[in-house]
């Protein structure tokens, strides 16, 4: 997701308080554990990578699984943290009124300048943390390349660029998919 700031005004305290608040913001917040941070504005490149990788993954999980853009949260620190995900693949069944993403299978992110760093660090040891999870997905806004991070390679990074192999495998999805299709006419 795009850059993210710390609320200003009287901050929630907890996350009953957040959960309570966001539910009246204009603006989408994510909690860290401490305070909220607001997201906010994003380049083209980022949004369109997303529903690219959104694109290409709908039919080939065929009916094995459901993916959700940035619209609904994910919790993570055992509960305590709320992560808005640029996309996420469950297996789980999702209900028309939840809020929240059962049993990610799969989380991606878009990095960008003012994300990449957490996205790589907190984030990725929040996401690694949840027990569903099989694979973190990082894709650059800048050129053709992704990080790929495994459950069964503890969650490091590998990355992966047009360069050295087109098309790669998301783990514990049995899918492959092609860095030219996500990137072309991009980077």
């Amino acid at each position: 997701m795009a850059m993210s700031v710390a609320l200003s005004g009287q901050p929630s305290r907890t996350l009953e308080e957040f959960l309570d608040r966001e539910r009246s913001q204009d603006v989408r917040y994510e909690w860290d554990g401490v305070q909220p941070l607001a997201m906010v504005g994003g380049r083209f490149a980022h949004t369109d990578l997303a529903t690219r990788l959104s694109d290409i993954l709908r039919p080939a999980l065929r009916g094995r699984g459901t993916v959700v853009r940035s619209d609904l949260k994910v919790m993570t620190g055992r509960g305590s943290r709320v992560r808005y995900p640029d996309l996420v693949v469950t297996c789980s069944p999702i209900r028309p009124q939840d809020q929240t993403v059962p049993d990610p299978v799969l989380i991606a992110e878009v990095l960008s300048e003012t994300t990449s760093a957490v996205d790589r660090g907190i984030k990725r040891a929040e996401y690694a943390a949840l027990p569903s999870l099989r694979g973190y997905l990082m894709l650059a806004q800048d050129r053709a390349a992704a990080l790929v991070c495994d459950r069964a390679d503890s969650f490091g990074e590998r990355l992966v660029t047009a360069e050295a192999a087109d098309d790669f495998a998301l783990p514990g999805l049995d899918i492959r998919i092609s860095l030219h299709a996500i990137y072309h006419g991009l980077a």
